[in-house]
């Protein structure tokens, strides 16, 4: 169903009649939401006709299309701050809620088994802990029985969001991760073989024994993937669920005045899951035709694909975060 969601969403202009040529709309970025916008997109043009063409290029990507304007929307999962919005005349809002896990390829290890703890991942991920059969690992998961083989870590390859909200979370994990690495949508990764996208680097663990990387949980579901259990900002194992993905995601803090700026990782509460975070579409100031279009999407989006964002794996903004958006559009975007 996604491949064909993804057609619809990605046909070009040629294919589509010259009576809503015009209502097309070009949109590039972020690949943790593309899934969503593509169910979207094509729920939105067999209702309206009205043509949404979304390209899965990483955040990086999309900042620069949306800023250099080759595009009409960039969507980035790292949100930018005030200073950066107003170098390149943007605005921005939240569109949708995701997570992001930490995906294994380790035959005989089922999903939702084997524990991680924050620190011990971001040893993985920092090229420190290198066997999956690690004394430190062994140590959290003494009913399993793990591998002598070596660790091989699939990391992005592209400017992404993802990495920024994971690389935060590793950052806040561990202090060594932060001095040596950093955040960023783009770090110098000491250990792993990269892949474009989460597409990408779903692939290489499904395609790779012994493999760990970190993807948006709608390409874990999408292509069954095995999942590890984290902890808590709290120090409680927590497994990826769509209960615990809420529970984290009800500490968003967003205000119209600082543009909806946050990273949601690592949020208070037992049960919340700590990698969750929040996806952006930037808009241009200037104040063009084309955003009310962009905006009417959006609130089509709001309105009926809730259904749509829980079936994959994400999580619905809040009605009143729908709200306080809407009169963000009304008060700044003509």
């Amino acid at each position: 169903m996604l491949k064909k969601l993804a057609l619809v969403a990605l046909v070009s202009a040629a294919s589509i009649s010259s009576s809503f040529a015009s209502d097309k709309i070009n949109g590039a970025g972020a690949s943790f939401p593309a899934p969503l916008y593509y169910d979207w997109a094509y729920n939105y043009k067999k209702d309206t006709t009205n043509l949404v063409n979304y390209q899965s290029i990483g955040s990086g990507g999309g900042v620069k299309q949306i800023s250099k304007r080759v595009v009409d929307f960039g969507a980035s999962d790292e949100a930018l701050n005030t200073a950066e919005l107003a170098k390149d005349n943007l605005f921005q809002f939240p569109a949708v809620i995701g997570s992001i896990v930490v995906a294994f390829n380790l035959d005989g290890v089922a999903d939702e088994t084997l524990k991680l703890s924050n620190e011990v991942v971001a040893d993985i991920f920092a090229g420190k802990i290198t066997s999956w059969n690690d004394p430190i690992i062994v140590a959290e998961n003494k009913s399993l029985n793990l591998p002598n083989e070596k660790i091989i870590v699939v990391h992005r390859s592209d400017g992404s969001g993802t990495t920024f909200n994971f690389t935060y979370y590793l950052a806040q994990s561990s202090k060594s991760w932060k001095e040596k690495f950093g955040v960023g949508k783009a770090v110098d990764w000491a250990v792993g073989i990269g892949g474009k996208g989460n597409e990408g680097v779903a692939n290489l663990i499904k395609q790779t024994p012994y493999a760990i990387g970190y993807i948006e949980n709608a390409y874990k579901e999408k292509n069954n993937l095995s999942a590890a259990v984290l902890k808590t900002a709290n120090g409680k194992w927590v497994k990826a669920t769509e209960e615990n993905f809420k529970a984290a995601a009800k500490y968003a803090s967003w205000t119209k005045e600082k543009h909806f700026y946050s990273v949601l990782a690592l949020q208070d509460g037992d049960t919340s899951y700590p990698i969750v975070a929040a996806t952006f579409i930037l808009l241009p100031r200037e104040g063009t035709a084309m955003n009310k279009k962009i905006l009417e999407f959006y609130d089509y989006a709001f309105k009926n694909g809730d259904e749509a964002a829980k079936k994959l794996g994400y999580i619905p903004l809040p009605l009143e975060t729908k709200n306080m958006i809407r009169e963000y559009w009304a008060a700044n975007i003509k």
